[in-house]
């Protein structure tokens, strides 16, 4: 098929591969603009970009799609199909009309829970036992497209949000070369009004650890939130950022160190297993241990 694929960041790279690897004919990747990174803040190309390039495939990158010569460049390319994963720019409608079967989204959750920009964060921090990938014709509305495949997956008891997207990544790539291989034999299922979520955008003001709360919302917190932004508290004065945990036995005031890096919650205890002091390196327990000497109590 003549494919146009549309996706920025390292969860699309996987898709992106796959669909080349299966002998598609990817007539052009379209990602977000390169941006300043880095000490020296120069310009770098998305992880799709490079990727592409690397592959040999033609690039574009425009800050809009909203203009009439943006959107004519996009239809001159005949696609039979856009494959849209991540991709960061809101799609108008003549982009969605212009391919022949339109335009796919890989979403990261079992639709329609957790429609919008932060499905893999919610799914964790909300406590959810299983989550999964939906390959969805797109349309105006958030999220709201008919499904033509999902698979879903069990969330480990300890699996971080970095965890969680490294798996769904490689399972959407899958889905997705799946769905464009028998395309005209799949059925799409219009979305249930019932169970409809919403995953909003991941504010920082969520990221300080109240230790007031219960151990299991400060848990789910913690790996909701890692590696990024990552859930914080201060550890004599310097912020800290906790970035694997697991519940644990004990209890104690809100914040007080019981054993190692056991700390009592509202009610009952987490176990700290990984960390990270500003400007250094994520560190296990014992080796942040063996630098940093706990208070008795973490604010």
């Amino acid at each position: 098929m003549r494919v146009i694929f549309m996706g920025t960041p390292d969860f699309s790279v996987p898709a992106l591969e796959a669909l080349h690897a299966a002998g598609h004919d990817i007539t052009c990747v379209y990602t977000q603009p390169p941006r300043p990174a880095g000490r020296g803040k120069k310009d770098r190309p998305s992880p799709v970009q490079a990727r592409a390039e690397a592959l040999g495939l033609p690039v574009r990158h425009p800050a809009s799609l909203k203009g009439a010569q943006a959107q004519e460049d996009f239809a001159t390319l005949d696609a039979d199909v856009a494959v849209v994963v991540a991709y960061g720019l809101i799609l108008p409608q003549p982009i969605l009309d212009a391919p022949r079967h339109g335009c796919l989204n890989i979403h990261a959750s079992l639709l329609p829970r957790w429609r919008g920009a932060a499905p893999i964060h919610r799914a964790i921090m909300a406590g959810d036992a299983e989550t999964g990938v939906c390959i969805m014709q797109m349309e105006a509305g958030l999220d709201t497209g008919p499904v033509l495949l999902r698979e879903a997956v069990q969330i480990g008891a300890e699996e971080t949000t970095g965890d969680l997207h490294d798996r769904l990544s490689v399972l959407g790539a899958r889905l997705v070369a799946d769905a464009l291989g028998r395309l005209d034999d799949l059925a799409p299922q219009g979305q249930p009004e019932e169970g409809v979520t919403y995953a909003a955008k991941i504010d920082k003001a969520e990221a300080r650890i109240d230790w007031t709360r219960p151990a299991s919302a400060i848990d789910r917190l913690i790996r909701g939130l890692s590696p990024f932004p990552g859930a914080w508290c201060e550890i004599a004065g310097e912020r800290v950022k906790l970035l694997r945990s697991r519940r644990s036995a004990g209890s104690g005031a809100p914040g007080e160190v019981l054993d190692g890096f056991t700390i009592a919650c509202g009610d009952g205890a987490i176990q700290v297993l990984q960390a990270q002091r500003q400007g250094k390196r994520a560190a296990s327990a014992d080796e942040f241990l063996r630098g940093t000497r706990l208070p008795a109590k973490l604010t």
